[in-house]
């Protein structure tokens, strides 16, 4: 029997004071600013030009017809699917992977019964190689939806494939992951292969505003911040008679290290990939701890809290927890020389709390039907496809899956990490046998820091 999600990952999509409208916030060039009538003179942390902002139309650019694989047919990779679908005109879907073949029926069903689209039996592949079959099928860009563990092996086969690939974050969780994806991140470029990844907020009207804004000096030089995601228990998936070891472990995926990376790498890592892209910094070093209070399956911790230390000496608090009756809060708050910005109501204040700009969202919203970020990054995705402009994400959103691995080392172990000792660790949470069958569950046990006296 599962436990449902007590609150859905689309519902924490940006979960605040304010998150009963940050979902549905539009984007155009008309933005509220507010405070003084006295002038300010800002310095820019860069020149316009120097950093990416997408453009976010409702629709991607028309073009060439695209077909897509989608690899990993669950809920995100299902989520996915339709996004894909509604981001632009002339996109379809001619293959699917799975490991399980209810999950690939459910899909297929969905796009039949939803969509009109009837994925040929022939194109349909089940089993661990699943997505080598998919990749081969003649499709034009790949829906990388897996459970994190996969996804590196996953993009690397893609991108030597010349295929572009949308990656569900987070796209590693181990070392030997995260240089496959660097690795193949560089291939990617030099083929001039266009890959985005699911760190949607960088896709979110809202977000992209307020980062051209931080960009702008509004808030000076960046000196700290504060970035969370607490949150009641996500879902959890009993054993059932006749699943095997690796069976259960995929079904139940999301509690298990080895397969979602733990909840700091799986989700919290957003909030983390927030404050790298506003800032443009790398920690040097991460010194954390974290504890398992209420988990029911895994081998899991629920909490975490980590202090990163970046290169020019700044400090940020990353916060995440996923424990039913405490309180709720997905958000980032990022301070600076001369102000701050918080993503519980998209706004800047300057040193003595005035509000001196802030995201409107109501015009933003009369401006665009189409608001949710999880489909305006396909929109992107798909336009830099159809005209020819590579873009690949994968390296970006690698820096900030590591940062939140060396938060979780530094929490299991109890001692400071540094990146440099972590990006060339040998860990490795591969299993022995890629197979589903029984397992050494002996070896997967919470982790205890300290001596244990």
């Amino acid at each position: 029997m599962s436990k449902d999600n007590k609150i859905t990952r689309r519902e924490f999509l940006s979960y605040s004071a304010v998150a009963g409208v940050a979902g549905a916030l539009g984007f155009s060039p008309l933005l509220s600013s507010c405070g003084n009538s006295k002038k300010t003179a800002y310095v820019p942390l860069k020149a316009p030009g120097e950093y990416y902002i997408p453009e976010l139309p409702d629709k991607a650019a028309d073009g060439k017809e695209l077909k897509a694989g989608v690899i990993g047919c669950g809920g995100r990779g299902s989520g996915a699917a339709e996004n894909f679908l509604a981001a632009a005109n002339g996109v379809t879907i001619t293959a699917l992977g799975d490991v399980f073949d209810d999950r690939l029926q459910g899909l297929k069903n969905t796009l039949k019964d939803k969509y009109q689209i009837e994925v040929a039996d022939d194109k349909c592949f089940t089993g661990f190689d699943a997505y080598k079959n998919v990749i081969d099928s003649g499709v034009d860009v790949v829906i990388i939806a897996t459970p994190p563990f996969f996804r590196p092996e996953h993009f690397k086969y893609a991108t030597e494939k010349g295929v572009h690939s949308f990656l569900e974050k987070p796209i590693c969780v181990d070392p030997e992951g995260y240089r496959t994806v660097m690795a193949a991140a560089k291939q990617a470029q030099a083929k001039g292969l266009c890959v985005i990844t699911g760190t949607q907020r960088h896709h979110q009207r809202p977000y992209v505003e307020s980062y051209k804004k931080v960009q702008e000096g509004l808030i000076g030089e960046i000196t700290g911040g504060n970035v969370y995601w607490n949150q009641p228990m996500l879902w959890y998936r009993n054993r059932e008679k006749g699943w095997s070891d690796m069976e259960w472990m995929i079904r139940d995926w999301v509690n298990w290290k080895w397969l979602s990376g733990d909840h700091i790498v799986e989700q919290h890592v957003h909030n983390i990939d927030v404050f790298n892209w506003f800032s443009g910094y790398k920690p040097k070093r991460a010194t954390a701890f974290g504890s398992r209070q209420r988990r029911v399956t895994g081998d899991q911790y629920d909490n975490f809290s980590v202090d990163f230390e970046y290169d020019n000496g700044v400090h940020m608090h990353s916060m995440c927890r996923q424990i039913d009756g405490c309180d709720s809060n997905v958000s980032e708050f990022i301070q600076g020389t001369k102000g701050s910005w918080s993503s519980t109501d998209f706004a800047i204040r300057d040193l003595q709390g005035n509000i001196v700009w802030q995201y409107d969202s109501a015009t933003e919203d009369a401006a665009h039907q189409q608001n949710d970020p999880y489909t305006l990054e396909h929109v992107n995705w798909i336009s830099c496809i159809r005209n020819n402009t590579p873009i690949v994400q994968a390296e970006e959103t690698a820096t900030s899956n590591m940062c939140a691995i060396m938060g979780r080392e530094s929490a299991y172990t109890g001692k400071s990490v540094s990146w440099d000792e972590m990006t060339a660790s040998p860990l490795n949470l591969t299993p022995a046998k890629m197979e589903l069958g029984p397992m050494d569950m002996s070896i997967y046990t919470v982790p205890v820091p300290g001596t244990g006296k």
